[in-house]
């Protein structure tokens, strides 16, 4: 099944990073600062959405996570890519994603929404499992670029979900929730079974 957005929409928002990859590439500025300069803003959003502040925490996260797109761009362009600097941008990602969902995690037990925080939970493991894999396959040889939703659409699905809430409706964060964690799940199962098949071939 293929992902929610595909890698054609994506690579167009990359390439349209391109100007101002290059404005910061001149002003000598390091995909690696922007990386970890993109992950400490999440971080921030992530203790403004702790606060209630449901709106300013997506539109500034949602923000911040560009910069994922906009290190990659800068790599490209550099023509300088990094086994250091994908390592780097692995790392942060989950840091991120951990801080997000374990920011809506609390939001929900502060509200005493035991069904919501179980989802909120289930997508903070699933969401790291399922990156892990791609990882690990990758590591033993095999490929594993397969599933129906990657980091890019579990951001959007929880973003839709926390505007949602923020502007009133309270059902909106805890169905995006459950969504994404039936979608990160299954997704889960998908590389796994894709994997197995890949180590079954001759």
């Amino acid at each position: 099944m293929a992902k929610i957005f595909s890698v054609s929409w994506k690579a167009a928002t990359a390439r349209a990073m391109d100007p101002l990859a290059r404005a910061l590439l001149r002003a000598r500025v390091t995909p690696n600062a922007v990386t970890v300069a993109g992950t400490v803003g999440v971080l921030f959003g992530a203790w403004l959405a702790v606060q209630g502040w449901l709106v300013v925490a997506t539109f500034w996260i949602t923000l911040c996570a560009l910069t994922d797109v906009l290190d990659g761009a800068m790599a490209r362009i550099a023509g300088k890519p990094s086994r250091f600097g994908a390592l780097l941008d692995s790392t942060t990602d989950r840091i991120a994603d951990g801080a997000v969902f374990a920011a809506v995690a609390y939001l929900m037990a502060v509200e005493r929404d035991l069904p919501s925080l179980a989802a909120a939970l289930i997508c903070l493991v699933a969401g790291q499992v399922v990156s892990y894999i791609k990882a690990r396959a990758e590591g033993l040889g095999m490929t594993c670029d397969v599933g129906l939703i990657e980091r890019f659409e579990r951001l959007v699905i929880i973003g839709l979900g926390a505007l949602a809430t923020g502007f009133g409706l309270d059902w909106g964060l805890p169905v995006a929730l459950w969504l994404l964690a039936a979608l990160s799940v299954f997704t889960a199962g998908q590389r796994i079974r894709h994997v197995y098949r890949q180590d079954r071939q001759p």
